[in-house]
């Protein structure tokens, strides 16, 4: 029996793809090793490192030497550069930047704040009407992970014990967070009042701070006895 000729089209599409999930799956879970991307992209430890390699030739990933827990030898995690990085998109950070710029030449920093104040306000408005759809605190986080999901935060839920955890492993805005504070005070405040009196809200990782991700820990408030 033939074998069917191998289409290289589709080989170099089928590649394409494996890539573009390493690259996902090293934005959204950080420094992974050789050994721990093979399974998750459900493919063979040999093709993991030829996909490795190809990234590695062109910048898009580096490797990190991490330091031993115990007695065995140092292992290499692999990361995104800041080539990387930059495929995933910073919506319109050129624009922002110069609008941000132009505000504070003409209007000084109280026309800053005020149009903070202004989407500040237009967010609390969904966010609310968003979470009032649902009963739980759990629901209403799911809620917001989809909101913010959609806005392009790369956004997930992890359970922390009786807490949650709001990921965002990706900050579509990251340029105009940067040059003006307050949209990431703004994002935090948001949060609070969609959740209401039933929960408390604290930010853990920030990415402006130097981490790879913004995380949010949602803690259910206890009624004072």
């Amino acid at each position: 029996m033939c074998a069917t000729p191998t289409d290289p089209a589709n080989t170099a599409r089928n590649n394409g793809a494996t890539a573009e999930r390493l690259l996902y799956l090293l934005k959204t879970h950080g420094p992974l090793k050789t050994a721990d991307l093979g399974p998750m992209l459900d493919i063979t430890l040999e093709a993991t490192r030829q996909q490795i390699q190809k990234l590695v030739d062109s910048g898009l990933i580096e490797g990190h030497v991490m330091p031993s827990a115990g007695a065995g030898r140092p292992s290499r995690k692999w990361a995104l550069t800041a080539t990387a990085q930059a495929r995933f998109p910073d919506t319109h950070s050129q624009l922002t930047l110069q609008l941000i710029d132009s505000i504070k030449l003409i209007y000084g920093s109280e026309g800053i704040d005020k149009i903070v104040s202004s989407i500040e306000h237009a967010n609390t408005c969904e966010y609310v009407n968003a979470c009032a759809k649902v009963t739980t605190l759990e629901d209403k986080v799911k809620v917001l992970v989809g909101i913010r999901d959609a806005a392009g935060y790369m956004a997930s839920l992890q359970a922390e014990g009786e807490n949650w955890l709001l990921i965002e492993s990706h900050c579509p805005i990251c340029v105009a967070a940067q040059a003006c504070q307050g949209f990431c005070r703004s994002e935090l405040q948001v949060f609070q009042t969609a959740l209401g009196d039933s929960a408390t809200v604290e930010r853990i990782e920030h990415l402006i701070s130097g981490d790879r991700r913004c995380v949010y820990r949602v803690s259910p408030r206890r009624p004072h006895p």
